[in-house]
């Protein structure tokens, strides 16, 4: 394969940021480069992390002479830069740039820059996308796969968890994200890795049968309508009807056996569509992916761009990251809150927020959100640190800011910020 030789300079500053990568284990075929910005090596420099094995490696020169740069492999596919970025709190990402990692994954790499509490994740570029939507013929190539696995072990060892594990189960979520802003027009799948036997040990492990439950119904929805398009009125129907069984008004008083129900008539609803639910976790993973991808041509996407007169992007990049539950009880919620009142711009915090919800909740109109102004009362914690954050946001942006975020048990994590619309007034 064709080499690439770096400079003195260059690989003594990979050796000082990964001196263990190099040294405990003289072995490699292929070096494997996910990039994230220096702390004090600024723009023009990067710190390297590498995975190698099986070819030998004698010496120092020979790594300088001979080292096979991911950057290469990433270039026979098309691409001009790498494909993955890496994000999470202490976490620098390779660019805030959205024209690579679109509006939502660039902002995720800044507020992890910037040490916010966001969940650990990796954002697939837009590049990929156009390749995927185009010369890669709506697949993933091995070795774009080879590095989605790579970035995921690097997930799973900062969540303390192993995705598809059942005694130890991490979930993630797999959103789209333009460089612009398309609101309801992109697709998201959330709670991806649940099957029979992680829904078991998600029970176990975190004591509520019901939030590991209810984890899997909203699943096999959000996949089933998502990746395999099934009408997502089926499984609205399907839990309208448990709820009438039991006389239940709102989702959330759902129990768990009741719950279990609604997996097995949402299992139902693939059976009677001729489709199978996949119970591989890395299957779904790559079928989510390509999903979230193929969006970006789909119908509504393509009208909402001509509609709105938006060109010239590349695609949509795709984000994968560490679900974080806002429906594990009454110490747990999601909302959404501008940091300024977007219609008359007064200084004061202007969104909504549930509890014992996920974020899909807030903006589907299944229950009534409650003021964010009431989560002091409920959580003042929680409320206080928000408030710091949305501080810290504005002033580093210089702008208002659009917020979404989680609470996992009294523990907020902040999921997305973008810069705010308001009307002529604000």
């Amino acid at each position: 394969s064709r080499k690439m030789k770096i400079t003195s300079t260059a690989l003594s500053l990979l050796f000082l940021g990964n001196a263990q990568a190099f040294l405990p284990s003289h072995r490699r075929s292929t070096f494997h480069f996910l990039t994230t910005s220096g702390n004090n090596l600024g723009d023009t420099f990067s710190k390297t992390r590498l995975h190698y094995r099986n070819e030998t490696v004698t010496d120092a020169q020979e790594i300088q002479d001979e080292i096979s740069v991911k950057t290469i492999i990433f270039s026979e596919l098309g691409l001009d830069h790498n494909a993955i970025s890496l994000f999470g709190k202490g976490r620098m990402g390779t660019t805030g740039d959205k024209t690579l990692l679109g509006g939502k994954g660039a902002n995720l790499a800044e507020m992890s820059r910037i040490g916010l509490s966001v969940p650990p994740g990796f954002t697939i570029t837009t590049e990929c996308c156009k390749q995927f939507c185009g010369v890669w013929n709506n697949e993933i190539p091995a070795e774009l796969w080879e590095e989605v696995l790579e970035s995921l072990k690097t997930v799973e060892e900062d969540m303390g968890r192993t995705f598809g594990d059942p005694e130890n189960p991490l979930l993630l979520s797999v959103r789209s994200g333009a460089a612009v802003s398309m609101p309801g027009m992109m697709d998201t799948v959330l709670n991806l890795g649940m099957n029979d036997a992680v829904v078991e040990g998600l029970a176990k492990k975190s004591n509520n049968s019901r939030f590991a439950w209810d984890s899997y119904r909203r699943f096999l929805e959000m996949f089933g309508n998502v990746v395999l398009e099934i009408p997502r009125r089926l499984f609205e129907e399907e839990i309208e009807n448990v709820k009438a069984q039991f006389d239940v008004s709102e989702d959330s008083d759902l129990t768990a056996f009741q719950l279990k129900i609604v997996v097995g008539r949402f299992k139902g609803v693939y059976t009677k569509m001729n489709l199978s639910f996949p119970v591989d976790v890395t299957e779904q993973l790559e079928l989510a992916i390509g999903a979230v991808f193929k969006g970006w041509i789909g119908h509504r996407a393509v009208k909402y761009r001509d509609v709105e007169n938006i060109r010239n992007l590349l695609g949509t990049a795709v984000n994968v990251q560490a679900m974080v539950f806002g429906n594990m009880g009454e110490t747990s919620g999601t909302g959404v809150c501008f940091t300024r009142n977007p219609n008359n711009g007064d200084n004061k915090l202007f969104g909504e927020f549930l509890v014992n919800a996920q974020g899909e909740d807030v903006v589907a109109g299944i229950r009534t959100p409650r003021p964010i102004s009431e989560l002091e009362s409920v959580m003042p914690d929680v409320f206080k640190e928000f408030k710091r954050n949305a501080a810290i946001l504005e002033e580093f942006y210089a702008d208002m800011q659009d917020i979404e975020f989680s609470i996992q048990e009294g523990t907020l994590f902040m999921l997305q910020t973008r810069n705010g619309k308001r009307c002529g007034e604000a």
